[in-house]
């Protein structure tokens, strides 16, 4: 005999991967790893509000990282005499925040179940490559790597 469907909707149901729940738009096997991965165990759908705020700052805060990195330092560092150890903390540190808005705001798009979570996913993928190529000459330019 089947649960009621409002026993299975309660909210201390877990919906962390639980085969037809019907609380997310998709329980597909790469949807309950990516929840499982993210530790999104229940739905939140006030959170696709935060979702997008957090998506507008984890772009702005990349911004600012580009504008920084490749405007600024460039043209500020010959001009104050200032040597790379000076610019390679900044954008190390720029990288690191701009990685922790990323996965908060792909959190939050998993939380919120939000219907474009996978394309968010994606695009934030490629941004933590880039991201990632950005640290790793930030650290040569240091002489760690």
């Amino acid at each position: 005999m089947t649960a009621p469907e409002t026993d299975r909707a309660t909210p201390d149901h877990d919906a962390g991967g639980v085969a037809g729940d019907p609380r997310f738009r998709s329980d597909a096997a790469a949807d309950r790893v990516m929840r499982r991965l993210l530790r999104v165990d229940g739905l939140d759908p006030s959170a696709s509000t935060g979702a997008h705020r957090a998506f507008r700052t984890s772009v702005l805060v990349s911004a600012v990282r580009c504008l920084i990195t490749y405007l600024l330092i460039p043209i500020l560092v010959p001009l104050l005499s200032l040597s790379g150890w000076v610019a390679a903390p900044i954008g190390i540190v720029l990288c690191v925040i701009a990685v922790v808005n990323g996965v908060v705001s792909v959190r939050r798009f998993w939380t919120a179940d939000h219907p474009r979570r996978w394309v968010y996913t994606g695009f934030m993928a490629v941004v933590f490559v880039i991201l990632g190529v950005a640290m790793v000459s930030e650290l040569h330019r240091m002489g760690v790597m």
